[in-house]
């Protein structure tokens, strides 16, 4: 019989705001009998006992919304690590981005790969992920959205309306899109971005990328669920034109409200394609530009009663499954016991 585990998740306690993908998460784990799911806190990590320390975004851990917090928060960090390394306790670490943050200080980046050195096992989202490293790895897809949004009806796709939705960064291209949707040749095309840019200077930037266009409608702030899905589904075609994409949730979360999606052309994004079947994701070269959005549109209309995407393989209870299986060889590795 399995020993029970308790896992320390790096996020804390839930708030409107918090990605749908840890909420699920927990609730995936919490469901198995004999593991114990502990939200973050500084208090918890450095004081109470668990087995696994479970990161998924570690950057958060030393960052802080001014001088002092973040030099607080790198030494809490710094404690942490040392807690961990001292209690043998084991660090598993989800890869949902494969490169470090741009624009941190050598501190951060010195703790970011101090914890990196003292992961015990990576969890990456899909099969087609490099890592560099020799640290043991662990596959596990990103799961689906269908239940979390099940409770907000869709709507009808407005004929020629492009989307995009989620936290507005600038490597999300959302200027470029805004860009290229201006040189588009359609005359009844629109474009819906709906999304909280991450600094005042980013939206300022967006505001005047669409300034004077009145087919280009904005909405710079947070989107409940019940905005989320409106600004997917009445969209005829999702657009992610990041200028670098890996694993998206926004990605997976349109597919899972029945919408196609204009995306960078990379292995993971083919891989997906694949999956989920024909017709639903629609790949371009390079950088987006104008051509790419007709063209897109025009692919979508030729199948317009296509199968739903196959999502299969990313159902919660198989997710979390696996990540009790990741957790349970974590501590077995910390503990010497291949």
């Amino acid at each position: 019989m399995n020993e029970p585990v308790t896992v320390l998740q790096s996020f804390p306690e839930p708030r409107p705001t918090t990605n749908p993908y840890l909420v699920m998460l927990a609730a995936a784990l919490r469901a198995h009998p004999g593991v114990t799911v502990v939200n973050f806190s500084w208090r918890t990590a450095l004081l109470r006992r668990y087995d696994v320390f479970h990161v998924h975004w570690p950057e958060i851990l030393v960052d802080g919304r001014s001088s002092i917090k973040k030099l607080v928060r790198q030494a809490l960090t710094f404690c942490l690590i040392v807690r961990l390394w001292l209690t043998r306790t084991a660090i598993v670490r989800t890869v949902h981005n494969v490169r470090l943050p741009q624009g941190i200080s050598w501190r951060e980046k010195v703790l970011l790969q101090l914890l990196e050195r003292r992961t015990t096992l990576r969890i990456r989202l899909s099969a087609a992920t490099e890592l560099r490293s020799a640290l043991p790895v662990a596959t596990i897809l990103l799961g689906h959205y269908r239940d979390w949004y099940a409770a907000h009806p869709a709507k009808r796709p407005v004929r020629s309306q492009f989307g995009f939705t989620g936290l507005i960064r600038r490597y999300k291209g959302v200027e470029r899109l805004i860009h290229e949707f201006r040189a588009i040749d359609l005359d009844d095309a629109t474009l819906l971005v709906g999304g909280q840019p991450t600094t005042p200077a980013l939206a300022d930037e967006v505001r005047q990328a669409a300034a004077g266009d009145a087919r280009i409608t904005l909405r710079l702030s947070f989107l409940s669920d019940r905005e989320y899905v409106d600004t997917v589904t009445s969209s005829e075609l999702v657009v992610l034109p990041y200028r670098f994409m890996h694993n998206s949730s926004a990605l997976i979360t349109a597919l899972s409200l029945g919408r196609p999606v204009l995306v960078p052309d990379n292995v993971v994004n083919r891989d997906l394609s694949t999956e989920v079947g024909p017709g639903w994701i629609i790949r371009y070269p390079g950088e987006l530009t104008a051509a790419d959005l007709s063209r897109a549109l025009h692919e979508v209309r030729l199948v317009p009663d296509r199968a739903p995407p196959d999502l299969s393989r990313r159902g919660w209870e198989r997710t979390g499954t696996e990540h009790v299986a990741a957790y349970r060889r974590a501590i077995r590795m910390r503990r010497g016991a291949m």
